[in-house]
């Protein structure tokens, strides 16, 4: 069976939380070369419009932990462009604190930013798009969320974790409108965080996952879960069942939602499916 091609994202718009630099940076890029127009929202505005200049978008300011500046941020993007197919939650505190020296301050902040803007997103973004009968939308969780590891704080880890849960609960409530709701969980992204990350613990900064691959899979992301072609029915991330599931799903229509596709950054894992995501399964 041949691999589908990539759906247009000709006439959609998206927005993207913390898009100025690094992997949201990136995800803006990729968006907008599948034909997407893109509203870059990040904390320092510079940022945005750097990035908004390059790929002829929408920059905006937005500080995520404030729920009413998110309110605000997404009506501006609605009002310009006049609709928000697909929703992208990125924007991440990441640091490496040890567990024992986190303050209390610091873990609220963590969580604040992480977890609970991405559920202001969700919440400001799933009405809109229920009542257009149709859109996506995208958490950028990491696989630091489901494993152990001492390279990122278990504040960034617990935030990570927990964007899974918030995605498979707003999966559920907006399915039956037309609306897919996903997780995404790349490993570490080359990135001005990942430097930071690494320079505090006295290493010399590692490539990581070069930006630019992250751009082509979340093009590959979009059309495997099914775009936003409407007429399809829904599938659970559960049910899938590698690549030639997701290819057979994908010409038939489905739409895939509740998913959590990982991306460890290797070309060998076994498992990986047609699109370059393997599957780890939750059920929605």
């Amino acid at each position: 069976m041949a691999k589908p091609a990539l759906l247009p994202l000709s006439g959609r718009v998206a927005c993207v939380t913390g898009a100025g630099q690094g992997l949201g940076a990136a995800i803006a890029g990729g968006l907008s070369e599948a034909g997407a127009r893109v509203a870059l929202a990040d904390i320092e505005p510079a940022n945005a419009e750097a990035v908004a200049a390059e790929i002829g978008g929408l920059a905006l300011q937005l500080d995520v932990r404030d729920e009413a500046a998110f309110s605000g941020c997404f009506d501006r993007a609605v009002a310009h462009f006049g609709a928000v197919d697909i929703m992208v939650n990125n924007a991440a505190r990441t640091p490496t604190t040890s567990l024992w020296d986190i303050t209390s301050g610091e873990w609220d902040d963590v969580l604040a930013i992480n977890l609970r803007g991405s559920f202001f997103g969700c919440r400001i973004a799933g009405p809109h798009m229920r009542e257009r009968g149709e859109g996506r939308i995208v958490n950028l969780s990491s696989m630091a969320g489901q494993q152990a590891s001492s390279a990122t704080g278990v504040h960034y880890a617990a935030s990570k974790a927990g964007l899974l849960a918030l995605t498979r609960s707003f999966a559920q409530e907006l399915a039956p409108h037309g609306v897919t709701v996903n997780a995404l969980a790349p490993a570490a992204i080359g990135s001005p965080a990942l430097d930071a990350m690494e320079s505090a613990r006295g290493q010399t900064p590692q490539a990581g996952i070069p930006p630019e691959e992250m751009q082509r899979n979340i093009q590959k992301y979009m059309a495997w879960a099914g775009g936003l072609r409407s007429g399809g029915r829904y599938v659970a991330g559960d049910k899938l069942a590698g690549g030639p599931m997701a290819a057979h799903l994908l010409e038939c229509g489905a739409q895939v939602t509740g998913g959590y596709f990982a991306d460890p950054g290797k070309k060998d894992v076994p498992g990986m499916d047609d699109v370059g995501f393997p599957i780890a399964e939750i059920a929605a």
